[in-house]
């Protein structure tokens, strides 16, 4: 029996602050079947560091047969969800995120990938009892989001002109890649509105940005996700179940010097309707280094970060809380302050 720690309700509520931008931008869209498509997303890794995809290539079937089993899964009892756990990191977790005081109005799972997932040999093993059916749905939605990532990727090697168009996309076909998946589930709370009453937001998962190369977000159609603005204002993004939202990672912010901004965002509660968000988070080798890419390096540009390895990048971040700048303690500070 795996003991779920029940913190205040209290620690899941933060005041509120309200946006005064009457004109907010708007999150750029990005068309994959287009051909101009490549320009636009380098422009929106620079802008943003965030934006939607659509005609994206991935099929509807295996985003709804994944939802499906995933509100299966939370929906059933604690103890039968106890048994993919204790997060470790890997498994299942409720409210406590991380070992350093993070928590969240938020049940999730997370699941290690192997670098090809095999359909027919399903390896992704949520709990010893768990149907097939959510082992396999895992593995043909991976597969495809997998795809369209490196697709993605692979669109902004050639428009940034890299030596290779693989670049960045191999880190994630490499047989190390140390790739992860998780799915969050934001219940109801009884107790939102008489908090909302008061000028405060119910808090799902709190601010932070991603460490890896690129995350990859579908939810339902309830929205919550909340992006930080240059200006320091949050944005709320409006959900949309048939498209999917692209981070960039910390890592890819760190490999075009800076020159991509790994946005910070959030999950606020919105409502008393159940939130589901399924993530695939890209990451390179545990060995791989992560610096400056040279072809990238104009003139004599200098590096604004020290070069570090993945495994690396991944302890210190997970030593850390949710909302520090894990790349801080990375950073070449002599070229940042000049």
């Amino acid at each position: 029996m795996v003991a779920i720690s029940k913190p205040p309700v209290e620690l899941f509520f933060l005041k509120q602050i309200t946006n005064n931008n009457h004109h907010p931008p708007t999150i750029p869209i990005i068309d994959l079947s287009k051909t101009e498509s490549k320009h636009l997303l380098v422009k929106a890794c620079q802008d943003f560091g965030f934006f939607k995809v659509v005609n994206h290539g991935v099929p509807l079937k295996f985003i709804n047969k994944l939802e499906s089993e995933a509100m299966k899964f939370f929906s059933s009892p604690l103890s039968f969800k106890q048994k993919a756990g204790p997060p470790d990191p890997f498994g299942y977790g409720n409210k406590q995120l991380g070992q350093n005081g993070d928590f969240g109005w938020v049940e999730y799972l997370l699941l290690n990938l192997k670098a090809e997932p095999d359909r027919n040999n399903p390896t992704i093993s949520v709990c010893e009892d768990n149907p097939q059916e959510f082992q396999c749905a895992v593995n043909d939605y991976v597969i495809a989001v997998k795809k369209m990532t490196c697709e993605i990727l692979e669109l902004l090697a050639d428009e940034l002109k890299l030596q290779s168009r693989d670049a960045l996309s191999k880190m994630l076909l490499d047989e190390q890649s140390d790739s992860v998946f998780r799915v969050n589930y934001y219940p109801p709370c009884p107790e939102v509105q008489e908090h909302e009453m008061k000028g405060k937001k119910l808090i799902g998962f709190g601010e932070h940005t991603d460490p890896q190369i690129i995350s990859v977000l579908r939810s339902n159609n309830t929205s919550g996700l909340e992006i930080l603005l240059k200006d320091g204002s949050w944005m709320p993004v409006s959900p949309d179940s048939n498209s999917f939202f692209i981070n960039v990672g910390d890592s890819l912010q760190v490999m075009t010097n800076g020159r991509f901004k790994s946005v910070k965002h959030r999950v606020v509660a919105n409502s008393l309707k159940s939130r589901l968000s399924m993530i695939y988070f890209g990451g390179p080798p545990l060995n791989e280094k992560i610096a400056p890419l040279p072809s990238l390096m104009e003139n004599d540009e200098a590096s604004l970060y020290k070069e570090f390895t993945w495994f690396e990048y991944k302890k210190s971040a997970f030593n850390s809380r949710l909302s520090d700048n894990r790349l801080g303690f990375f950073e070449n500070n002599d070229v940042v302050s000049s």
